[in-house]
């Protein structure tokens, strides 16, 4: 156990590291990861493109490639799925439901819809990335409150919540039809994004979705304990201090300031936050304290490794990111549905 957090980072590390590999331009893997060691250290390390065999316009071109449209992209996979995981594994835990997913849930479909709306719009380029967060946190806050009225008042189960998610995801997609409706010139652009898009990315966008997850990711994270008594059961947590309506309605309002700052930004990626809190309680036990912060890690790989799939799948063609998490997540959710209605199955052992 003590060296689970250890190789997880190195894993992720090297991952990120690795990853600057692939891409549509032929760079040698050797020449990318040392232009990142050299960009990362500030220039201490000469890059290997600058050799006397490599012309330096060249090595100037590669440097440019890797460390600004390679790298952001592969920061914003780390974070965006460390976003969504910590927001799967925290909604997870509050509604007591393995198969809790800010995408199965509808909150992902929710934020989407805030944020395209600002391209549908034709806001000013140079004032969407103040909007979008804003935009999208709206449209996620509409699924986040029906999600919650659903836990709160209803007795049927944990399919309602699943079911009711499906719902609004459906609402929401017919919703954004009627506008492209409106706007179609957007229509190949918008649906690109929806699909999961993390190629045009900026440094700027990386540090304000990494900012948004850090500091709210710590807020959730400091309520690991109040969500780890909810697990016995909201009676039982009550009589232990804890507060179950007032800590599901903070988890709820967090988790989607969270997913729609990461949706704003890749638009929408499913099963990242089902999949990663799923793998962590299997290494780690089914402490929150441990599952919030491994299964943001967690997240990162996951959307890293469905990444250097999307870059190499079809090369040079980038597809959409939102595709391969789908053909891994979807058999993921069947595995998971099926063993819970397994003889002896639970929902702890989903």
């Amino acid at each position: 156990m003590r060296l689970l957090v250890p190789a997880i980072v190195a894993g992720l590390f090297a991952l990120l590291v690795g990853s600057t590999a692939l891409g549509s331009v032929p760079i040698p893997a050797a020449t990318t990861i040392s232009i990142f060691f050299h960009e990362l250290t500030g220039g201490a390390l000469p890059p290997a493109a600058c050799s006397a065999s490599v012309a330096t316009h060249q090595c100037s071109i590669w440097i440019e490639i890797v460390w600004q449209a390679r790298v952001p992209s592969l920061l914003l996979a780390l974070v965006a799925g460390a976003a969504l995981a910590l927001t799967g594994g925290s909604l997870q835990g509050i509604f007591r439901n393995p198969l809790a997913d800010p995408f199965l849930l509808g909150l992902s479909s929710g934020a989407a819809l805030g944020a395209a709306a600002i391209f549908v719009l034709d806001i000013d380029p140079a004032h969407q990335a103040t909007i979008l967060p804003v935009a999208a946190f709206l449209g996620g806050i509409v699924p986040g409150t029906v999600i919650y009225l659903a836990a709160r008042f209803s007795r049927r189960g944990p399919a309602v919540l699943i079911l009711s998610g499906v719902a609004l995801s459906t609402f929401f997609s017919a919703i954004l039809s009627a506008m492209l409706l409106y706007n179609p010139a957007s229509d190949v652009s918008l649906n690109f994004w929806l699909l999961g898009s993390l190629g045009s990315t900026s440094w700027s966008d990386d540090g304000l979705v990494a900012g948004v997850t850090l500091v709210l990711g710590a807020i959730l994270y400091l309520r690991a304990r109040e969500i780890n008594l909810l697990q016995l059961g909201p009676e039982v947590a009550q009589s232990l201090g804890v507060r179950p309506e007032r800590t599901v309605q903070w988890t709820v309002l967090l988790t989607t300031a969270i997913t729609a700052t990461a949706v704003a930004f890749t638009g929408i990626i499913g099963f990242v936050g089902l999949i990663a809190p799923h793998i962590v309680r299997r290494l780690a036990g089914v402490d929150y304290r441990r599952v919030l912060p491994l299964g943001a890690l967690m997240g990162g790989i996951v959307l890293l490794v469905a990444w250097d799939v999307a870059v190499a799948a079809i090369p040079p063609v980038v597809i959409p990111v939102g595709i391969p998490t789908a053909f891994i997540g979807a058999p993921f959710l069947i595995y998971l549905l099926y063993r819970r209605r397994a003889p002896g199955g639970s929902a702890a052992d989903a």
